[in-house]
This record gives C-alpha cells, structure tokens and sequence, in this order.
C-alpha cells in the first residue's frame, strides 16, 4: 500500500526504492536525493531482540549520514494519509513547500 502510495508522492526529479541495499542492510524504502529511508515496523518489532537490532541498524544508518523515519505497519492502514504527510515534509522540509526537482548523485 505504502509502496503504490510513494510512486505517487509528488517528488519531481526523483524517486523512492524499493528494498534497498545500503551498506550491510536491506532498508524498505530509500530517496536516494534526500538520503531518506522509510522504514515499516510490524508487531514482531516490540521483542526485545528485534527492538535491540532495529536500533543498532538506525545508529549505524545515521552514522553514514541517512535519515531514518520509522512507521508501524498499523498507521499505514489506519492513515496513509498522515503517513505520506509526514514524508512529505522530510522531503521538503514543510507541508506547504512546492514541489522541487531534485537531484540525486551517486557516491562514488
């Protein structure tokens, strides 16, 4: 749901990935421009194991100099709209910004 909702966003110039490989993980959604990752959390995420690696991965993902949002598999089906919103403003920093191209450069 979230992944048609994306491809919709309007978010000129650029693009959301799918399972994406960084580094040593495979994160949900990645905005290669904006260094953003989304990522979705089901209820398996509440054990403490899971809870313990999901932290250790984001530590290790803000190190690299990405963003990470974090959703529970719950407000995607309760309000994607909310959901998109707040994407939104990770992107361009407020609901009410324009739309802008943006450029993604590959890091060599």
């Amino acid at each position: 749901m979230l992944w048609r909702a994306l491809k919709e966003l309007p978010t000129e110039g650029t693009h959301f990935r799918k399972q994406a490989p960084i580094g040593p993980y495979i994160v949900d959604f990645f905005c290669p421009a904006k260094r953003l990752i989304v990522e979705l959390d089901g209820g398996h995420h509440n054990d403490d194991e899971t809870a313990k690696h999901d932290h250790e991965r984001q530590e290790w993902l803000e190190k690299e100099g990405y963003r990470v949002i974090r959703f529970w598999n719950s407000e995607i089906t309760a309000d994607l709209n909310a959901v998109l919103e707040r994407i939104y403003v990770e992107i361009y920093g407020a609901r009410e910004a324009e739309a802008v191209a943006l450029k993604h450069h590959r890091r060599r």
